[in-house]
């Protein structure tokens, strides 16, 4: 037997990993030097904040799910646990993977993989969905897939920046 999942429920997970990718650029914002590559990591964090407000909006449109009221723990840390295996398992955790990097490159990648690993997550997710939720994870499928050429294309201009989160030699 399949597990059924709602439009509601990927949308609790989508808020999750969107938060976590929010934290993350905020911190590379904090502890860039450089301003080009600070108003780079600004801009996707609120990118990240602009898509858990079209998530939010999405799940306030959506039926909500009520798992069985013996489950409903149960269930909860299942949701949890599916956040948990995205890049950033938490807001902490991706404030820390920000705090280890060294480069715009190494930056970037780090979002960039976050991001194929949305679109993967949300693409086998829609299998396991109502086929009247299908809209709701295509709609999200395609935000991830428009985030990841927003990095992709960031990552083309981080010649010209330079490497501004490299650690000097003082620093170390």
């Amino acid at each position: 037997m399949s597990i059924i999942f709602s439009g509601s429920e990927l949308l609790e997970v989508a808020l999750g990993i969107e938060r976590n990718g929010a934290a993350f650029y905020q911190a590379l914002a904090e502890k860039t030097k450089n301003n080009s590559a600070r108003a780079i990591y600004e801009h996707l964090a609120a990118e990240e904040v602009k898509h858990l407000k079209t998530f939010q909006g999405m799940l306030d449109a959506v039926a909500n799910y009520q798992p069985p009221e013996g489950y409903a723990e149960e269930y909860r840390l299942y949701l949890k646990s599916l956040v948990d295996s995205s890049v950033f398992t938490d807001v902490a955790s991706a404030r820390q993977i920000a705090a280890r990097v060294s480069s715009e490159v190494e930056a970037l990648d780090i979002g960039i993989q976050a991001e194929k690993d949305s679109i993967l997550f949300y693409t086998e997710m829609k299998n396991l969905v109502k086929p009247a939720d299908h809209q709701v994870i295509l709609t999200i499928i395609n935000q991830e897939r428009d985030h990841l050429n927003q990095l992709s294309q960031l990552k083309k201009q981080c010649p010209k920046l330079g490497n501004p989160l490299k650690l000097e030699e003082s620093e170390r």
